[in-house]
């Protein structure tokens, strides 16, 4: 067992140096969020060994996704567990591997995913999927797959120890953390871990739903409604696919300087428009665009990206995380005139056998992605409320975290 360090929610934080773990358990100083809304603290944590088909990795760098916001401001129920190790954006080193894990090993370079690979079951096995049938995305699980147990505890004053639960499969604001090792990515070790961290979710989602969910042709039309890091990894990848016109939709003046970096031609302001921008963008496109791409996490906006597109063709992607219970805001007749709207889970990539062939191209130039356009912050490990905050105020696209 190790003792981590993690950041969890509550008084103020403290920072210390990454201790090198002994070779079984360890204290390990992590980040925990004891509740809604509540600071982020270091705490030492104890951090078990990894049991059977599970890996534990050394976090190098980690950083902040609108997901880890949402779930620190406990937005949706099904993510109201406390105390718990937020975070799923991240890269690292193998430190250890349990029985029977064969494709990772000590030393390997490797990214945690949030939505696993397992390999074997038929969601796996069939071209149609990339959720896996055991360790797809679950927000309701806060525990490992193997024994339902947490690999994280804590000794309270009274002396006894308490469970610290898992997020999203990977839990990374920690120095060591625990994984399934169907959600473990080894990559190229010759990429640079700092750039990797963004493949765990935004990017990968983003570029992604693009190639993989839309499968967008050169000459296409895009709007992407939303221009935090995952709209402009929307932007990014239509850019690399040749899109005629990427349409970036915001409220906030500063993503645009930062979208004409990522491919985007022209951009809406909603608060400057005398009409729904659904109609503008039908005005300025000749009917509409060929696809749209929701990220923003807003069911009007939703509803704006849909009717955004053409008649006939029109593909919208949801990529937003939305709240809880509402529901979509369309009418099924809405689909009779030929649109069509899906979602896209992590960009529609099987992790652990299609992330390590984008890096190696990403490595040898044939996937020109401007990685280090997206770090707009980078920050220790200690300063990871003001990065949350940066977040909040939409000030940074990604915080990059050194551990």
């Amino acid at each position: 067992m190790v003792m981590a360090s993690i950041a969890l929610t509550i008084g103020s934080p403290m920072f210390s140096k990454p201790m090198r773990p002994p070779a079984k358990s360890s204290l390990v100083k992590l980040r925990l969020v004891w509740g809604p809304e509540e600071p982020l603290v270091i705490e030492e944590v104890q951090v078990e060994p990894p049991q059977k088909m599970e890996v534990r990795i050394k976090i190098l760098f980690t950083s902040i996704c609108h997901t880890d916001l949402g779930a620190w401001k406990g937005l949706n129920e099904m993510q109201r567990v406390y105390p718990r190790i937020l975070g799923h954006e991240a890269a690292g080193v193998v430190e250890s591997v349990g029985e029977g894990v064969e494709d990772l090993k000590e030393g390997d370079h490797v990214v945690p995913i949030f939505n696993g690979e397992c390999g074997k079951c038929t969601h796996c096995e069939s071209p149609m999927t990339n959720l896996c049938a055991r360790f797809r995305v679950d927000p309701f699980k806060s525990t490992m797959a193997g024994d339902g147990r947490t690999r994280f505890s804590v000794i309270n004053r009274a002396g006894e120890r308490r469970p610290i639960y898992h997020f999203l499969n990977t839990s990374t604001f920690t120095e060591f953390t625990v994984l399934d090792s169907a959600c473990v990515v080894k990559v190229n070790p010759m990429a640079p871990l700092r750039r990797m961290c963004l493949l765990s979710c935004g990017i990968s989602t983003g570029v992604g739903a693009v190639w993989n969910t839309a499968n967008l042709k050169e000459g296409s039309t895009v709007a992407v409604f939303g221009l935090g890091a995952v709209g402009l990894a929307v932007a990014e990848g239509a850019r690399l696919r040749g899109a005629s016109e990427v349409i970036g939709v915001d409220i906030n003046l500063e993503k645009f300087v930062k979208g004409r970096e990522m491919g985007i031609t022209k951009f809406i302001n909603p608060k400057d428009c005398d009409k729904p921008v659904n109609e503008v963008i039908r005005e300025m496109t000749n009917g509409g665009v060929d696809y749209s791409f929701e990220c923003a996490g807003n069911l009007d906006v939703l509803r704006e990206a849909f009717l955004s597109t053409h008649d006939g063709w029109g593909f919208t992607v949801i990529l937003g995380i939305h709240p809880i219970p509402r529901l979509l805001p369309l009418h099924p007749m809405e689909l009779f005139d030929g649109r069509r709207i899906t979602g896209s889970v992590f960009g529609d990539f099987k992790g652990k056998s299609q992330l390590p062939d984008f890096v190696d191209k990403y490595m040898n130039g044939e996937i020109k992605i401007n990685l280090d356009g997206f770090i707009t912050h980078e920050l220790p490990f200690a300063d990871i409320n003001k990065a949350l905050q940066l977040l909040s105020e939409g000030k940074s696209l990604r915080c990059l975290l050194h551990l």
